[in-house]
């Protein structure tokens, strides 16, 4: 049986975890991220089973008949089951989308296993390159995060574009915080949430320096302010523990 824990980060002997050229650590959602991965999200991300199941209540609430919903990011699917599992209305489908080969095959034999009618087409590519049309929900769970700054007002202005009135997006980020003391006791707080999680020192230094080289949070009150400037017109904050947080925008 595969292993299914995440300890990718725990060897220090690892090399396959250095760049050869730069001596930094890398992080990719490759098979061995895809893998591991329900484990290592559950135990590097508070909240997020919270923030899967009520972005399904939330679609559940806000699909209209004949729309689509996207997943824009959608990993191994859990958003987009939650979505699938909740929706009522007829004729609706769901558009999930990722650019790693490695994580849709997964989510694939997922989705096949589940019973749930609404139909589910998965797109392997970039999401800043998806067509967003009649759609009624529209969520990016820990995405936007991954997409380069300057790219992000376009994705969420088509994002607007695309949505039908009434149409809702959930857009749930790591976040960073405009004071330096709140913003150093929530990264404490993060690290002591992986330390709780089984997650050695070496670990989270480790994952720490890997990922801030392609995870760019940034602050809720950049994220209002570029959720406004596509065209919402209310959003706000419904979730967050510590320097992880969701919000609703309305169209």
């Amino acid at each position: 049986m595969t292993d299914s824990r995440d300890n990718i980060y725990a060897d220090p002997d690892n090399a396959l975890l250095c760049d050869p050229v730069t001596g930094a650590g890398l992080f990719r959602f490759d098979e061995s991220v895809a893998r591991v991965f329900p484990d290592m999200i559950r135990r590097s991300v508070p909240g997020y089973a919270t923030i899967v199941s009520m972005t399904g209540l939330l679609a559940g609430r806000y699909a209209t008949p004949g729309s689509t919903l996207y997943d824009l990011g959608c990993s191994l699917g859990a958003s987009t089951l939650a979505m699938r599992q909740n929706i009522r209305e007829q004729d609706c489908r769901i558009v999930a989308v990722d650019n790693s080969a490695a994580m849709l095959e997964r989510c694939r034999s997922i989705i096949d296993t589940d019973t749930h009618h609404t139909p589910v087409e998965l797109v392997c590519g970039n999401l800043q390159e998806v067509a967003i049309e009649q759609a009624s929900v529209v969520v990016l769970n820990f995405t936007l995060q991954f997409i380069p700054r300057e790219q992000r007002d376009a994705v969420l202005k088509r994002i607007y574009q695309g949505l039908l009135p009434g149409g809702i997006m959930v857009l749930s980020e790591k976040v960073t915080f405009e004071d330096p003391h709140l913003d150093e006791l929530n990264i404490d707080l993060h690290h002591q949430f992986k330390r709780a999680n089984g997650y050695s020192d070496l670990e989270i230094a480790r994952k720490r320096n890997a990922i801030e080289q392609v995870l760019l949070p940034e602050t809720l009150q950049r994220h209002r302010q570029r959720i406004a400037d596509a065209g919402f017109s209310s959003c706000d904050v419904w979730f967050q523990c510590f320097n992880f947080a969701s919000l609703i925008a309305l169209k």
